[in-house]
């Protein structure tokens, strides 16, 4: 005997359906964000009012070489606040991640290879919150490099309140990461300055030692000691240079898409 279904069990069948359908949707796909990209090779859109003039001269420079040298744009944006551009409520990695898909931050291919290797730098001022969103050509494998560059470079100049340094030592930092060199050392904080003060007291009471009491092992081992201090230091605050080469004359947006890590900061 073959069943028989009434057109309304058929109707809430087909209701219940769609509705569970409907919770393995993302909430945040169908978000769109109210935000214009800047233009093809600009990089910036400072709606914040967060970068000097100075800076970002500097940053569309570094930029503009990146993006021709490697095919990588590195996009800068300031906001003043998520909810102004429908992020009510809304975590800055979702945030990110859906402009970064909106805009097609990247190329999705270069010559035929898949390559998808956009950064988004996000900074959200009354939020304070910051974000270094990927590509997914960059397959998570950076996601400690960014960090590093989030606290090392951005972060700590934020909390001092020079948001335009921040976001430069991010941008040169972001671009070392790109070309695999050497990322930047972290801001020297105040107690290192101290540190050498004490040095310079030390070598006058050193050098006045000497000359009243003639030389003794002590003092000649204590600055050999100094001086290896200095120079592991000096070592570890060394950078590399970088080059680059090609000639990459397209665009900063082709269709990339978001899922390359990054990293998240606040202050």
């Amino acid at each position: 005997m073959k069943n028989q279904y009434h057109p309304r069990q058929l109707a809430f069948a087909f209701g219940t359906l769609c509705l569970l359908l409907g919770l393995f949707v993302s909430p945040a796909s169908a978000v769109h964000i109210d935000l214009q990209p800047p233009g093809q090779r600009e990089f910036i859109r400072d709606l914040a009012d967060m970068i000097t003039p100075e800076d970002k001269e500097k940053i569309r420079a570094i930029c503009d070489k990146l993006l021709t040298e490697q095919a990588t744009p590195i996009i800068v944006i300031t906001i003043e606040s998520m909810s102004k551009y429908g992020g009510e409520g809304m975590r800055i990695e979702t945030f990110a991640t859906l402009l970064f898909d909106q805009w097609g931050i990247g190329q999705a291919t270069v010559n035929g290879k898949e390559w998808n290797t956009g950064i988004l730098l996000l900074v959200s001022r009354d939020d304070h919150k910051a974000r270094i969103e990927l590509g997914g050509g960059w397959g998570r494998r950076e996601d400690a490099l960014c960090r590093q560059i989030m606290d090392e470079q951005i972060i700590p100049r934020f909390k001092q309140g020079d948001f335009s340094a921040g976001i430069l030592a991010g941008v040169e930092s972001l671009d070392k990461m790109a070309r695999k060199l050497e990322l930047p050392a972290a801001p020297v904080p105040w107690w290192q300055y101290a540190v050498w003060i004490g040095f310079f007291g030390l070598a006058i009471f050193t050098a006045v030692s000497l000359y009243r009491r003639g030389s003794s092992g002590w003092a000649w081992l204590f600055w050999g000691v100094v001086f290896t201090v200095v120079g592991a230091i000096l070592y570890q605050m060394a950078t590399s240079r970088g080059s680059g080469g090609g000639g990459f004359s397209g665009g900063s947006f082709d269709g990339g898409s978001s899922g390359g890590g990054g990293a998240t900061g606040s202050w």
